[in-house]
C-alpha cells in the first residue's frame, strides 16, 4: 500500500557519495525548478556500525529516496559486495514506492542494484539525462528553459580544466572539503573569502585535499587551473600559460601573459574561475601572481606566514580521523579486519601520507598485518637533527618497503633513486627516455630502451612507494607516463638512505640528463618550453656543483633564456644562487663564472638595479684587465656591458669612450662588418645621440643601418632595430616628414614578421606616433601613442624603461590637447617613477619633472610653475651641460615661465641665450631655433621694442613655412604668436 502523504510526493532526498556530488547537485536543481522540495545527503557508512543499519538510516530521511550510484558509493566503508546484495534484496521490495536510482558507474556494481531498476546517465548529453531522471522519478519530462545560474552537466567540463588526476583512493575529508566550498560560495557577500589556504605540517594531505576539491566542485566553475607554486618560476609559466588557453591576445613575455590573465580574472572572462597553487610556502614570492578580485584562490602550504597576508584564511589540516584511516586502510587493503586496520593507524598517527605507504606495501605483499606492525614498532628511529620534520614510524615503514623494492626489482629501485635528484613536484619521467645511448648507467640505460620494463618499473614505483604516476594521454588504450609526483619528504628520505658516493653519482646522470635536454638554443622561442621544464631541476641535480662545462653552458642557458623571456627576478635568483656556488669552486678567471658575472650585470641593468650593476661591471672589467690581454673579446664584451649600464645612469660620457674603445678594438680583430663591431658602434652612436650629437650619431647610426641591410637583410631585427634608432635620429634633426616615411615602412614590416605585442612593434609604433604628432598629423598621431601606451603597460610593465618613455610622449600629448587632469596625472606618475627608478640628478627624471612644470602652467599657477623650470633647467644643465639641446629646451620653456610671471627681462635675456646656443648646436633652421626666435621676439615685443621683434619674427615664419609647410601647426601657431614651449622626449636605451 502507498503510504505516502501529498507532502511526501514534493519532497525528495538525494543520497549521493561526496565524490560525484555535481551530479546530486545538477540533480537537484533539474527537481526544485520543477517545484519539488530537495535535501542532499551524503552517504557515509561507519565501519563501526552495521550496514543493514546505516542504510535504513536513509530511508527514515522525508519523501522519496534518489540514490546517486556509482562505483565510489559502492566503495564506501568499505562494504563488501555481497553485504550490498544482501540489505538491498532485502530492502528494495519493501520500499519499492520511495526507492528510486540514477547511475553514473563505469565498472560493475552489485548483482542486486537491478532490484531498483536505475537510470543510468552515463555518457548522456544534459537533455537526455534530465529526462531520465524526471522519467526515474515519474516527472513531467517537458524541458524547462535553462536558468543562468544553473549547475554546470556533469558530462560537460569547464571551458578550462587542467587539474591532476584525481585520486581514485581518495578518504573522507568531506567536512573539510564542504567547509571550504562554503568558505567560497559565500564570496558573493560582503567579507567572505576568495582566497583560502590549506595549511598542514608534510604528509597530512593539503594537495590531495586541493586535488578533490577540484574534481568535486569543479563544475561549479568556468576556469578550474593548477599551478604548481614550489619554484616562482615554475608558477610564473603556469600562470602564463592559462593566457592561451583563455585565447587571450599575448606575446610571448611571462609578465604580459600574467597580466593579462589577471585582467581576465577581474573582468571574470569567462565566468567564474578557480586557481589553485600548490606548495605555496611563501607568500612574497607569489604576492603579484595572486588575482586580487574575483577569483577563488586555493592554497596549499606548510608554513603559516600566510596568516598574516590581509584578504586569506587559513583552513588547518591535520592528520585523519580514526574513522577516515581505518575506511582507507581497509579499501587499499580489504584482507584487514577493522582491529588491524585501526592498529595500523594508530602505527603511524593517522598520518596520510604514511597510511599511503604502509597500506601499499601491504596490499602488495601478503604479509601478516601483525608481522609488519611488530616490525614498525621494533625498530628505533635514528635521531638526526632536523628530524622534528619527520613523522615517528616513517624511516621504518619506507625503509621496509624500499627494501622490498630492492629485492624485487633492482632496476625500478635505481630508478627511484635516480628520480630523487630531480624536483620532487613534477618530474618529467620522459626526459630520461630521450637520452642518448651510455649517457645512463648500464642498468637504467637498458631499462628506457625496453618499454615493457620501463612501464612495469613505473608501475611497481607507483604501487611500492610514494609515488605516483601522470600519464599524458588519460583517454588513450596505453597512455604514456608523463611525469612523476614524488613528495618531498620522501624524496630527502630516499637522498638520505643513499652514501656520499652514491649520491654523488646519481646526481651526475641527473646533470647528464639535463644536458642531453639543452636545446642549446635559449633565444629560440620554440624551445622555450623545454627551458621552463629543465630550470627546476637544476638545483635538485646538482648542477650548480658540477665542474663538467656543458652542465656549466646548461646554467648559462637557462639565465639567458629567463633574461629573453623577460622574467629578470626570476633570472637574477638563479644567477645569485649559481654564483655562491662557482664563486667558491672557480678560479675568479673562470670562462663561466665571468660569463654568469656580466649576465648579471646585464640583469640588474635591466631590473633597474643600475647601481648593483655598474659595481659589478667594474668589478668584471678589472678582474678580466687583470687576466686578458687590452683587444681580448670577453673583456670587450665587459667593457660594452659597463658602457650600458653607465649609459643607463645618464653617464654618457663615460659611456661614449667605453663604446667608442670596443668598436675600434673589435673592428681590429673581427672587421668593420662584424656582428661584434657592429653592435659596438650602435652603442657609440646612441651615446652620442644622449650627449646631444645628433649630427655625429646619425653618421654612425646611417652606416650601421646600412651595413646591416646590406649582411642580414631588410627584415632582420636588428636591422629594423637601426632603422628605428636612425628614423628617431632624423626626427631629432627636425626632419619630421622622412622620419614618418621610414617609420611607416618598419611598422609594416614589423606587421608582418612579429606580433604587434611585441615590444620591438611597440617602440616602433611609439616612435612613428611621435613623428606624426611633430609632422603635424595630430589625430593619427594620438592614436598611435595611446595605442603603444597601453600595450607597453601590458606587456612590459608599468616600471619598465620603455613604458615610461612612452607614457612620458603619451603625458605631453594629452596636456597639448587639452586633456589636462589626465596629463597632470600622466606626467606626475612619470616623474615619480623616474626618481625611484634613476634619482632626482638623473637626466630623464629632471626631463620627466619639466614636463609636469608644462602642465601645470596651464593649470594657471604660474608662480609654481616658474619655480619648477627653474630648477629643471638648472638641473639639467648640471647634468648633461648648458650647451645640450635638452638644457636648450628647458631653457625656453623657462623664458615662457618667466614671460607668464612678469619677469620681462629674466625671459628676453634667457631667449636670446637660447637662440644663440641652438643655432650652434642644432642649426639656424632647426625647429627648436626657430622655436627660441619665437620666443625671442614675444619677449621684445613685451619690452615694447617691437622694430627688434619683427625680423625674428618674420624669418622665425618664413623658415618654418619653408621646413615644415605653411599649415604645420608650428607655423600656425608662430604666425599666431602663440609662445612656443618644448617637450622633453626620454630616448629608449
Amino acid at each position: 500500500m502507498d503510504s505516502r502523504s501529498e507532502h511526501d510526493d514534493r519532497h525528495i532526498t538525494i543520497s549521493y557519495a561526496g565524490y560525484n556530488r555535481p551530479w546530486a547537485a545538477w540533480i537537484a536543481h533539474q527537481l526544485t525548478a520543477r517545484g519539488h522540495d530537495v535535501t542532499l545527503t551524503r552517504f557515509d557508512p561507519r565501519v563501526d556500525v552495521p550496514f543493514e543499519d546505516e542504510f535504513a538510516a536513509l530511508l527514515d530521511t522525508p519523501g522519496r529516496l534518489l540514490l546517486v550510484l556509482d562505483n565510489w558509493y559502492f566503495g564506501l566503508g568499505p562494504i563488501a559486495a555481497h553485504d550490498w546484495d544482501r540489505v538491498l534484496r532485502r530492502t528494495v521490495p519493501r520500499h519499492a514506492d520511495r526507492l528510486a536510482a540514477v547511475t553514473v558507474a563505469t565498472r560493475p556494481v552489485p548483482r542486486a542494484v537491478a532490484l531498483l531498476g536505475p537510470a543510468d546517465l552515463h555518457d548522456l548529453d544534459e537533455q537526455e539525462a534530465a529526462r531520465r531522471v524526471l522519467r526515474e522519478l515519474s516527472i513531467d519530462t517537458a524541458p524547462l528553459p535553462r536558468a543562468a545560474t544553473a549547475p554546470r552537466f556533469p558530462n560537460e567540463p569547464p571551458e578550462v580544466f587542467d587539474t591532476p588526476r584525481r585520486n581514485a583512493r581518495f578518504t573522507g575529508r568531506d567536512p573539510e572539503l564542504e567547509r571550504l566550498r562554503a568558505s567560497f560560495t559565500a564570496g558573493s557577500t560582503e567579507g567572505a573569502d576568495t582566497r583560502i589556504v590549506l595549511h598542514g605540517v608534510s604528509g597530512t594531505g593539503k594537495t590531495q585535499i586541493a586535488v578533490e576539491y577540484t574534481h568535486r566542485f569543479g563544475s561549479e566553475y568556468d576556469v578550474v587551473w593548477w599551478i604548481d607554486a614550489t619554484h616562482r618560476a615554475k608558477a610564473r609559466e603556469r600562470v602564463a600559460a592559462l593566457a592561451p588557453r583563455l585565447g587571450l591576445p599575448v606575446g610571448e613575455r611571462i609578465g604580459e601573459r600574467i597580466r593579462a590573465v589577471h585582467e581576465a580574472a577581474r573582468a571574470a572572462a569567462p565566468g567564474r574561475w578557480l586557481l589553485v597553487f600548490d606548495g605555496a610556502e611563501d607568500p612574497a614570492q607569489l604576492a603579484d601572481l595572486l588575482p586580487d578580485h574575483r577569483a577563488h584562490v586555493l592554497l596549499t602550504a606548510g608554513t603559516r606566514d600566510w596568516t598574516d597576508v590581509p584578504g586569506t584564511r587559513v583552513i588547518d589540516i591535520s592528520a585523519f580521523t580514526r574513522t577516515e584511516s581505518v575506511a582507507y586502510v581497509r579499501r587499499r587493503v580489504p584482507r584487514l579486519t577493522v582491529e588491524e586496520a585501526d592498529e595500523l593507524a594508530d602505527a603511524v598517527l593517522d598520518l596520510p601520507l604514511l597510511l599511503a605507504q604502509t597500506a601499499a606495501w601491504l596490499a602488495a605483499n601478503d604479509v601478516p598485518a601483525a608481522d609488519y606492525l611488530g616490525t614498525l614498532r621494533a625498530t628505533p628511529e635514528p635521531g638526526t637533527p632536523d628530524d622534528t620534520e619527520y613523522p615517528p614510524g616513517f624511516r621504518t615503514a619506507w625503509s621496509t618497503t624500499l627494501g622490498t623494492l630492492r629485492a624485487r626489482n633492482p632496476e625500478a629501485a635505481e630508478l627511484l633513486n635516480l628520480l630523487a635528484f630531480f624536483a620532487p613536484g613534477e618530474i618529467p619521467v620522459r626526459l630520461l627516455t630521450e637520452v642518448r645511448y651510455g649517457d645512463l648507467p648500464a642498468s637504467l640505460d637498458a631499462l628506457v630502451r625496453d618499454p615493457r620494463s620501463w612501464h612495469l618499473a613505473l608501475r611497481r614505483l607507483s604501487e611500492y612507494t610514494a609515488v605516483r604516476l601522470d600519464y599524458e594521454q588519460e583517454l588513450a588504450e596505453n597512455p604514456a607516463v608523463e611525469q612523476v609526483r614524488m613528495h618531498r619528504l620522501y624524496q630527502r628520505f630516499l637522498r638520505e638512505s643513499l652514501t656520499e658516493d652514491e649520491r654523488r653519482s646519481y646526481a651526475d646522470t641527473a646533470c647528464q640528463v639535463l644536458v642531453g635536454a639543452d636545446p642549446r638554443r635559449p633565444s629560440d622561442t620554440r624551445d622555450w618550453e623545454r627551458y621552463a621544464l629543465l630550470i627546476p631541476h637544476l638545483g635538485f641535480a646538482g648542477a650548480f656543483d658540477s665542474p663538467r662545462q656543458a652542465v656549466q653552458e646548461l646554467v648559462l642557458n637557462c639565465v639567458e633564456y629567463l633574461r629573453l623571456r623577460g622574467e629578470y627576478r626570476t633570472a637574477l635568483k638563479l644567477c645569485d644562487e649559481v654564483l655562491a656556488h662557482w664563486e667558491r669552486a672557480l678560479d675568479p678567471a673562470h670562462g663561466a663564472l665571468l660569463a654568469l658575472r656580466n649576465k648579471l650585470g646585464g640583469l640588474l641593468r635591466l631590473a633597474g638595479r643600475y647601481t648593483e650593476a655598474e659595481r659589478l661591471g667594474r668589478s668584471v672589467v678589472a678582474q678580466l684587465t687583470a687576466v686578458r690581454p687590452d683587444d681580448h673579446p670577453e673583456l670587450l664584451r665587459a667593457k660594452d656591458g659597463l658602457g650600458s649600464t653607465l649609459l643607463a645612469l645618464g653617464r654618457f660620457p663615460q659611456a661614449r669612450e667605453l663604446f667608442t674603445e670596443a668598436a675600434a678594438r673589435f673592428a681590429d680583430q673581427f672587421g668593420t662588418e662584424a656582428p661584434q663591431t657592429l653592435a659596438a658602434r650602435h652603442n657609440q652612436g646612441l651615446a652620442l645621440l644622449l650627449l646631444g650629437r645628433y649630427g655625429e650619431a646619425r653618421a654612425i647610426h646611417r652606416d650601421v643601418l646600412q651595413t646591416r641591410q646590406r649582411r642580414l637583410r631588410s627584415r632582420h631585427h636588428l636591422t629594423l632595430h637601426s632603422g628605428t634608432v636612425y628614423a628617431r635620429l632624423i626626427r631629432l634633426l627636425g626632419d619630421y616628414p622622412e622620419s614618418v616615411s621610414r617609420l611607416e615602412q618598419i611598422v609594416r614590416t614589423l606587421r608582418q614578421t612579429s606580433d604587434e605585442r611585441h615590444p620591438q612593434s611597440i617602440m616602433a609604433d611609439h616612435q612613428l606616433g611621435v613623428s606624426r604628432r611633430r609632422a603635424g598629423d595630430i589625430p593619427e598621431g594620438g592614436e598611435r601613442l595611446a595605442s603603444a601606451a597601453r600595450r607597453a603597460a601590458q606587456v612590459l610593465g608599468p616600471l619598465h624603461p620603455d613604458t615610461l618613455v612612452v607614457e612620458a610622449d603619451q603625458s605631453t600629448f594629452l596636456r597639448e590637447h587639452g586633456e589636462l587632469s589626465s596629463a597632470l596625472r600622466a606626467a606626475e606618475s612619470v616623474a615619480r617613477r623616474y626618481e625611484e627608478l634613476l634619482g632626482p640628478h638623473h637626466p630623464y627624471t629632471i626631463g620627466a619633472l619639466g614636463n609636469l612644470a608644462l602642465a601645470v602652467i596651464h593649470t594657471g599657477d604660474h608662480r609654481l610653475a616658474l619655480h619648477l623650470t627653474e630648477r629643471v633647467h638648472h638641473d639639467m644643465a648640471e647634468a648633461v651641460g648648458r650647451d645640450h639641446p635638452w638644457t636648450l629646451g628647458c631653457a625656453l620653456n623657462l623664458s615662457g615661465a618667466r614671460s607668464l610671471a612678469y619677469e620681462v627681462d629674466g625671459a628676453w635675456e634667457l631667449s636670446r641665450e637660447t637662440v644663440r646656443g641652438a643655432a650652434r648646436a642644432l642649426g639656424a633652421a632647426h625647429p627648436l631655433t626657430l622655436s627660441a626666435r619665437t620666443a625671442l621676439a614675444d619677449d621684445l615685443r613685451a619690452l615694447g621694442r617691437a622694430q627688434e621683434a619683427a625680423p625674428h619674427e618674420r624669418e622665425a615664419v618664413r623658415t618654418l613655412g619653408d621646413t615644415l609647410g605653411p599649415q604645420h601647426p608650428h607655423t600656425r601657431d608662430a604666425q599666431r604668436r602663440l609662445r612656443p614651449y618644448w617637450d622633453f622626449e626620454p630616448q629608449p636605451l
